[in-house]
């Protein structure tokens, strides 16, 4: 092994805290090895099996993609026209709908002791479900039966409520076994005997009908992202709308505020028209279709809407019962397959590439091609549960016969923008061969066969055990150089900006230097002749300044990485470094310690600031020396620093007046009238605050009483409301939890002392602010702005030694939310940049410190 391949496996297990077990417990594989899971046992698991990645946020997301599926299933049938979708202050999500509700009666069976109603089989067990027949669903997303008790499975909590038949009903979960489940005897309608059941809890009667599922993922499972992105859901749930035109969906986030009704009558023809809002498109008219086809057998629905733009990258989005397929599919070669023929015999017939003399192939038809596919078809086959690629073979026919037939009419009935769309590819065609007689070239040269003189390369020829780092700068890159570890560590400096790729031709990516150099440096050229087997490093790390200058740089190279080298991104070999912000010394003498961000800086503070630090709750305590000082007061700051940055966060949507309360100790019951108007009136008086008025109100849509906070302030009212399911919540639990950790603590003549001084202090607060003041005196503060304020030594110990560094993996989340990020940032049409500044500009900070 080499000392490179030494290094690397060093830091991995680091990083991942690995532990070899003993060679005898490796080989004790027996009859006691192998185990049968029960239940919900093998989603919880094995949770990537069902839902995909728990580590990057993608499969938080997913278990909200699975309740709403659901409800557009019942839409699809025609039950339901309205689906609300909310993000809590505590990150649970609830989705609501008008649907004809998940039926709550007992199933009578003889699988099951004792007898449960229809909607816990379907929460509780894997392959349960209205959807394996052709009665309940003719056309639907969920297969396999395991969307929504998947979700259950992997949630802290669940609880569900059903509207139907003139009743309301309600089960509650916890880890996906029912809380309190009833147990009653019934007689079985099919035997006459008297049975044991478990019917859902019967909450009164109701004239409304639907479903509700309120959940909160469960952080054993998710630990790395915990919340959820209001963009990332506001995106599919705009895709759904889209796709199933008339269908009225509400996305609403209590954390933000945020809001967003999404209804369209126009279909897939407003989805292009979305998509191509950064872009200039080149014919007016857009292409669409739809039409219903049999095909061995199985009827398939097949709607599409296409249009060009002036952009260099085919944006195509395809979906199957609503579901999206991000690696394609039988329906997207039937569409290329019509598109290539008909594009390709239309040029032929009309002489439109002649005195090109080019010869367009089927990548051409598709250059700044903006297209949305959706096929229906009953009982469709996928690759895997998450979906993502259609494997049904009748889907192709179908769609290559409906785009085939309906392309050609539009073509004929349309011949102005039958000749943009085809001087569109002609001039694709020609860019093609001009850029492949540039690489001809480049490759005959003599820099095509060497490597860039500004490339300081390393010494392992392994790709896997190699790394690039691409610097700002050749100040900070010569630094790089000093302070690299040259066997498997190489350095590119990049001075000034790279070319924006987004606006330019592929022909005329190789006449930028920056790009020519990068692209020889990493060893597998560029653009559809990208060969991954041929790339010289798989640590790709980008490492700029702190500034604005830098964040643009890097927003270039991820543009080129994202546009032209896409497998880069998607094998995980694009890293961005995370270079110290800060260095703190406590005085001259002292090394000083780095620091990553502004997190790492308040933790140092606390840390600091609780050295010698003793906290006396009342006179006496000072009299007779009692203090509370170490580990007791070090907890007593942490439940304090916990609650002031969640009453920070809540604050957002949520009265500071009224969570500072009941962090104080006012609790709050919403369980029914009379508990919440007493609740209105103890936080009103335990407040004391004469501009604010509490209001208890029965909201009969929701069937829930709330608490409306009405604050008075520079002459205007803004009013805020409570809900039950925040006094249900994590969030309102933690409240209460400090106010009784912290009740008692500061009494009459209450004091903290830290170095021999001390203040005597109101309430904890008080005493938390001062000696984080004493301790911010003397200690020297440095902000790093750019890498080349650092040394090499600084360089290599804080950045770019692989057992202490940190590091950023770029992935894709959304191929489709980026390719619209990336044409929003860096394409030609100015307003919808403007417009994302502006409501933007007051979310930023530290722009350019």
């Amino acid at each position: 092994m080499t000392e490179a391949e030494n290094t690397v496996t060093e830091a991995t297990e680091a990083v991942e805290q690995t532990s070899e077990a003993p060679a005898e417990a490796a080989s004790s594989y027996n009859e006691s090895s192998i185990q049968i899971l029960e239940g919900l046992e093998a989603v919880r698991k094995r949770p990537g099996m069902y839902i995909g990645d728990t580590a990057d946020g993608s499969g938080l997301h997913h278990l909200v993609y699975e309740v709403v599926d659901n409800s557009i299933d019942e839409a699809l049938a025609k039950f339901a026209s309205h689906i609300e979708v909310t993000i809590h202050q505590d990150e649970s999500v609830s989705v609501v709908d008008d649907g004809r509700g998940i039926p709550s009666a007992i199933k009578w069976d003889d699988k099951h002791e004792p007898k449960r109603s229809a909607a816990e089989i379907a929460l509780t067990e894997l392959h349960a479900g209205g959807k394996f027949d052709n009665n309940g669903y003719k056309i639907s997303g969920g297969l396999h039966g395991v969307g929504v008790s998947c979700v259950n499975a992997l949630s802290t909590w669940l609880n569900l409520t059903v509207c139907r038949d003139g009743e309301k009903r309600r089960l509650s979960f916890s880890r996906g076994k029912v809380v309190n489940p009833i147990i009653e005897e019934q007689t079985n309608p099919k035997t006459g005997e008297k049975t044991l059941v478990s019917p859902m809890e019967f909450v009164g009667k109701t004239d409304r009908h639907g479903t509700e599922v309120h959940f909160l993922p469960d952080l054993q499972i998710f630990e790395q992202v915990t919340t959820f992105s209001y963009e990332t859901l506001l995106s599919r749930l705009r895709e759904l709308s889209y796709l199933n035109s008339g269908v009225e969906i509400l996305l609403k986030d209590m954390r933000t505020e945020h809001e967003a009704l999404l209804k369209t009558e126009k279909g897939l023809v407003a989805y292009v028209e979305f998509k191509n809002r950064t872009r200039n498109v080149l014919h007016p008219k857009i292409f669409h279709a739809r039409e219903t086809v049999t095909s061995n057998g199985v009827p398939v629905d097949v709607e599409i809407a296409m249009q060009w733009q002036d952009g260099y990258n085919e944006v195509l989005a395809a979906y199957t019962n609503n579901i999206p397929q991000r690696d394609g599919g039988t329906h997207v070669t039937g569409l290329r397959a019509a598109l290539t023929r008909v594009l390709k015999n239309y040029i032929a017939q009309n002489e439109l590439a002649k005195k090109a003399k080019v010869d367009p192939e089927g990548d051409d038809m598709r250059e700044g091609l903006t297209c949305v596919l959706s096929v229906k078809v009953p009982q469709p086959k996928f690759s895997s549960q998450t979906k993502d690629k259609l494997v049904s073979s009748e889907v192709r026919p179908a769609v290559e016969e409906v785009v085939a037939r309906e392309l050609e009419l539009f073509l004929e009935r349309n011949p102005e923008d039958a000749k943009i769309i085809c001087e569109k590819i002609v001039s694709a065609a020609r860019a093609r061969e001009a850029a492949r007689k540039a690489r001809d070239m480049t490759r005959k040269s003599a820099l095509g066969g060497s490597l860039p003189g500004k490339l300081a390369d390393c010494r392992e020829k392994n790709p896997a055990y190699s790394e690039l780092f691409l610097v700002e700068g050749d100040s900070a890159g010569g630094s790089a150089k000093q302070g690299r570890d040259s066997q498997f560590q190489a350095i590119l400096p990049l001075r000034g900006k790279v070319l924006n790729v987004e606006k330019a031709a592929t022909d005329k990516l190789l006449d930028s230097e920056q790009i020519r150099t990068l692209t020889l440096a990493l060893g597998a050229n560029i653009g559809k002749n990208f060969d991954i087997e041929k790339l010289r490093y798989h640590r790709i790390i980008i490492m700029t300044d702190a500034d604005v200058d830098g964040a643009h740089i890097r927003t270039l190279l991820l543009t080129l990485f994202y546009r032209q080298m896409p497998q880069l991104i998607e094998n995980g070999y694009v890293y961005i470094a995370q270079p110290p912000l800060y260095k703190v010394q406590k005085n001259q003498k002292d090394k000083g310690v780095f620091l990553k961000d502004e997190a790492e800086m308040n933790e140092y503070l606390k840390r600091l600031s609780l050295e010698g630090a003793a906290l006396y709750s009342t006179a006496a305590d000072i009299e007779e020396g009692r203090a509370i000082r170490g580990t007791a007061l070090e907890e007593l700051v942490d439940e304090y620093v916990a609650v002031r940055d969640l009453i920070s966060r809540l604050g957002n949507a949520m009265d500071r007046g009224v969570l500072l309360a009941i962090a104080a100790g006012t609790t709050v019951n919403l369980e029914n009238t009379f508990a919440a108007e007493e609740s209105a009136k103890r936080l009103e008086e335990d407040m004391r605050d004469p501009d604010v008025k509490i209001e208890a109100v029965y909201d009969e849509n929701t069937e829930k009483h709330l608490l409306k906070i009405h604050r008075r302030r520079h002459g205007n009212t803004k009013t805020t409301t409570i809900t039950p399911e925040f006094t249900r919540s994590a969030d309102y639990a933690k409240l209460q939890e400090s106010a009784h950790m912290l009740s008692g603590v500061i009494g009459d003549g209450a004091a903290i002392e830290r170095g021999g001084v001390r203040q005597g202090v109101r309430n904890f607060a008080d005493a938390v602010n001062w000696i984080t003041k004493q301790a911010e005196k003397g200690i020297i503060r440095q902000r790093y702005k750019g890498l080349g304020e650092m040394s090499a030594e600084q360089l290599r110990d804080t950045t770019m030694r692989p057992d202490i560094r940190r590091m950023l993996r770029v992935r894709i989340e959304d191929a489709a939310n980026a390719d619209a990020i990336f044409s929003m940032l860096m394409g030609d049409v100015v307003e919808p940049r403007r417009d994302f500044i502006e409501s933007n500009a007051l979310f930023a900070s530290n722009i350019d410190a």
